[in-house]
């Protein structure tokens, strides 16, 4: 791969680690707010509602406001909960207030950017909200890494639309041929950064996708087989 200049990666899921970091947000608000739910329970229900959710608004069936309380509202029902609607809008703030205090990355992301930054341009392309994604590169201490950072508010289309991933190439002025998508969303990021042009690998930490010849890596570590 000695034509690759530069390296796109996703955010959530891929470097920061959302499912452990969503877990201990939901842990300080229920706690704060005196919502008595098993933990576990609700993740079980919620991951997927999520999942679903985020499918939407890439397609553009939700909005942000939705999504947020959509997906908290979902799950209360999904397990008989008894809980109002003020009390759920305030959960859905308090977590989006306070999921960038808790920063753990995937094992070896330090220490794969650290390698890819000596050898390649980094940069990031994400779905995620604006307001979020900066302090989550931030607070994570990982934003000095790449050299654009392009979020689909900052667009308004997300991945996979081609729209977002032209942005982000005219951004960081590089072009297709000399450039990677590494991310773990097989619509979002894989297809989409393919569809124009870019190679990819996916980032497949659950172990649960079939590669249909894509490039894969179960952890970030392994990326140095390629890069």
């Amino acid at each position: 791969m000695h034509n690759i200049e530069h390296v796109f990666f996703d955010l959530d899921h891929t470097l920061w680690d959302f499912d452990k970091n969503s877990a201990l947000t939901f842990q300080k608000v229920f706690n704060t707010y005196k919502v008595e739910i098993n933990l576990s329970d609700f993740l079980s229900i919620y991951e997927p509602i999520n999942l679903n959710y985020w499918k939407l608004y890439r397609e553009e069936r939700v909005d942000k406001f939705s999504l947020r309380y959509g997906r908290l509202k979902d799950t209360f029902d999904g397990l008989c909960y008894q809980i109002d609607d003020e009390l759920i809008h305030v959960l859905s703030e308090e977590y989006i207030k306070y999921l960038t205090s808790f920063n753990h990355l995937f094992e070896g992301t330090l220490s794969i950017l650290d390698y890819l930054q000596r050898k390649y341009q980094l940069h990031i392309i994400t779905n995620g909200f604006e307001e979020a994604q900066n302090k989550k590169m931030t607070n994570a201490n990982i934003i000095h890494f790449f050299k654009t950072v392009t979020n689909s508010e900052m667009v308004g289309v997300k991945k996979p639309n081609p729209i977002i991933f032209n942005f982000a190439l005219e951004r960081a002025k590089a072009k297709p041929a000399n450039s990677i998508m590494i991310g773990d969303n097989y619509e979002a990021d894989i297809l989409g950064a393919l569809n124009v042009g870019l190679d990819v690998i996916l980032f497949d930490y659950h172990k649960t996708t079939t590669s249909n010849g894509i490039k894969k890596v179960d952890t970030l570590i392994e990326l140095k087989q390629y890069l």
